[in-house]
């Protein structure tokens, strides 16, 4: 039986405000994560890995990093008809730019025309996670639904947090609430919640008349989650898939069902922490289900002068010179040196820290220079007034090509 016709279009046009400063002059899903990854890689490993080779990337706010990634990191072959691609905001229905996720589709209408799929997958493009989505495919053909929506089961009096979904047990969803009082227990299990991962298939017919009729609605936001998948759920014709029923290759029970939304400071931060503990919360070295990058050609990190390096990442290019670093995630091209104490710190690309500093709960975006005796996320008085971001619990963030001002 052929395969079905399957076109991906992965959302990268937030703006990542809570992010700042790391989205300063970068789109959220181009921000670096895990040493070697961008927030994006994630998204594009979890599509490939699945089999689903046509990826249209719709981007936007400050979109050179990310558009330069992708150009460079995931070439796909050709001759099979393979591409991962960058779309741009093109101004298809007006002068104007995208409107709202929806919108951002309905302007690139002519992708879903050129590729004629019979089915269409919206994913998000900065959420930490592994998923196969061939699985949530043959789930969404099998509820015979025109949309499908992937949701993460959570405690329940937490749930408000989040856009949590209704169903019943035949999986069809009865409502959708935006960060209810009140969320609603599932069938099976009344002290969890659905809650909505802003991950969707759709049945191509239905999901392009729908995407027409809102481009057409004056009153819209045009918001995936706020307008077409409402609109799926009044008719009755929208379902749910269960995230903890996705068997990934090659995990463990600890990280199978791991999600994560990294839309703070404090999220992004413990995002990675969960990478570096001995049996890790999301595991990096699955091979079975890899997550794909360009690696920067340098040689191994390398250690002189005693310096150590305990429960962290330590990637490429990296030299710790007599320096200490625990619990921490150094990016390529990092130089610690000598009798300088990194904790609890996530440090980007070829950034610096001289002799005898202190770094405790720090990340330092890319190219940061941290002078001889400085110490930075000890005292938070002297950290605001160097102007570095101070997040809600206590993560000191300092800004891309900062040469640190001693105090």
């Amino acid at each position: 039986m052929a395969q079905p016709k399957v076109l991906s279009i992965v959302l990268a046009g937030g703006e990542g405000k809570r992010l700042m400063p790391l989205t300063a002059d970068r789109a959220k899903p181009a921000v670096p994560f895990g040493g070697t990854y961008r927030l994006i890689d994630f998204a594009l490993s979890n599509m490939v890995n699945s089999g689903f080779t046509k990826v249209a990337v719709l981007t936007q706010y400050k979109s050179h990093s990310l558009d330069r990634h992708i150009t460079v990191s995931w070439r796909l072959s050709s001759m099979l008809g393979n591409y991962i691609t960058p779309v741009p905001a093109q101004q298809r229905r007006g002068p104007h730019w995208y409107q709202g996720s929806a919108d951002a589709i309905y302007q690139s209408m002519n992708l879903i025309n050129d590729e004629n799929p019979d089915y269409i997958i919206v994913f998000g493009a900065d959420n930490i996670y592994r998923m196969d989505v061939a699985q949530m495919l043959q789930a969404h053909i099998d509820s015979r639904l025109p949309a499908s929506v992937a949701a993460i089961r959570v405690p329940r009096n937490e749930a408000s947090a989040f856009g949590i979904i209704d169903a019943g047990s035949d999986r069809v969803i009865e409502r959708f609430l935006e960060k209810p009082k009140d969320p609603p227990g599932l069938p099976d299990s009344p002290d969890e919640s659905f809650a909505s991962m802003g991950n969707y298939i759709f049945s191509r017919k239905e999901f392009v008349e729908c995407l027409e009729a809102d481009g057409h609605d004056k009153e819209s936001k045009h918001d995936m989650g706020g307008n077409i998948i409402p609109s799926f759920v009044d008719a009755h014709e929208c379902s749910v898939y269960d995230f903890t029923e996705n068997d990934v290759p090659g995990s463990t029970e600890l990280d199978r069902n791991y999600w994560r939304d990294v839309g703070t400071i404090d999220a992004f931060f413990d995002a990675h922490m969960d990478l570096i503990s001995v049996v890790p919360q999301f595991n990096l070295y699955n091979q079975q289900w890899p997550i794909w990058t360009q690696q920067p050609q340098l040689p191994g990190a390398k250690f002189t002068l005693h310096g150590t390096a305990e429960s962290s990442i330590v990637t490429n290019g990296c030299i710790i010179s007599g320096g200490d670093v625990d619990h921490s995630v150094l990016s390529p091209g990092v130089r610690i040196e000598n009798h300088s104490s990194v904790d609890g710190c996530v440090i980007m690309h070829n950034s610096r820290v001289g002799q005898n500093c202190v770094l405790r709960n720090v990340i330092l975006d890319k190219n940061v220079v941290v002078p001889d005796g400085v110490q930075i996320g000890v005292d938070h008085e002297a950290d605001e007034a160097r102007g570095f971001t101070i997040s809600d619990h206590g993560v000191t963030v300092v800004p891309k090509n900062v040469e640190v001002t001693p105090i």
